[in-house]
């Protein structure tokens, strides 16, 4: 059983299963889950918006939740959850996601709940609602979408943006000395003693979209057992705010991102 603060010891632990055995997790069909309203998603040309809804969806109907289920929409493009869910949603003022969440959670505790937030929305105005409601141990899951800009917005400079990464409002790219460095959300919150569960992980190829999968799985058992907050850092790629194809974004992530933000479970408690 890991126990708090262990992030001081060596932390990372990575998937220890083979590909074959990740791929079990992904359903074998491509039947629309029944968590999932039947639109299409009209986000932009290989966003990973709509590749991660599809997983907490399969997620929430394999866990036979979704009459109990309630999610809440952040501020960005991951406000557009809002249309996409067949659950109960409520929407959240910018970065207030876990404190609506926190709110719904302790008036209906047999219910479970989750915010699904971009990095803008999490990483930046909402910071201190994620760490205190952390702290707090709130009994929720966390869904965190980490595409290293201001997506709806424009491009701009995100609290995740890479040093050196150009974005509508560091052209020249990210520079230290006057942007600062990214906030890598996930180590942080797994030093809170209220956090249960913690992994960041990929959409950027198959084995990680099950290893995903796997981690939002486990985030939402985590409340189930009431063991505390679960979190899952999800990289995804923005192909129309890093001006690539949606294949180079996907390398992106593979040969750039993820060695600023390293894949793993970081956190998990067991009961």
């Amino acid at each position: 059983m890991a126990v708090a603060g262990e992030w001081f010891l060596p932390q990372w632990r990575s998937w220890d299963t083979s590909y074959r055995e990740d791929r079990k997790v992904l359903s074998p069909t491509t039947n629309r889950p029944r968590s999932l309203v039947d639109i299409s998603f009209h986000y932009c040309p290989g966003c990973g918006h709509g590749i991660i809804h599809r997983l907490v969806a399969e997620v929430i109907d394999e866990l036979g939740i979704q009459g109990q289920t309630i999610g809440v929409a952040s501020v960005g493009c991951s406000v557009h959850t809002l249309s996409y869910f067949d659950l109960d949603m409520q929407q959240a003022a910018h970065g207030r996601a876990p404190a609506v969440a926190t709110g719904i959670k302790r008036v209906l505790p047999k219910q479970i709940v989750f915010t699904y937030q971009g990095d803008g929305d999490l990483g930046a105005i909402g910071i201190g609602e994620m760490f205190h409601a952390t702290a707090r141990g709130e009994k929720i899951t966390v869904i965190y979408v980490n595409n290293a800009v201001y997506g709806m917005t424009g491009g701009q400079m995100a609290p995740t943006t890479l040093i050196g990464q150009a974005t509508s409002t560091t052209p020249d790219g990210r520079l230290p000395d006057r942007d600062g460095f990214p906030i890598k959300v996930a180590e942080l919150v797994s030093m809170i003693d209220g956090s249960a569960f913690v992994a960041r992980t990929s959409v950027h190829n198959p084995v990680n979209v099950a290893r995903t999968k796997k981690a939002i799985r486990m985030a939402f058992q985590a409340q189930m057992n009431r063991l505390g907050l679960g979190l899952v850092e999800v990289l995804s790629p923005c192909p129309t705010n890093w001006h690539l194809s949606p294949s180079e974004a996907m390398k992106w992530i593979e040969n750039v991102m993820i060695k600023s933000f390293p894949l793993g479970i970081m956190k998990s408690l067991e009961r």
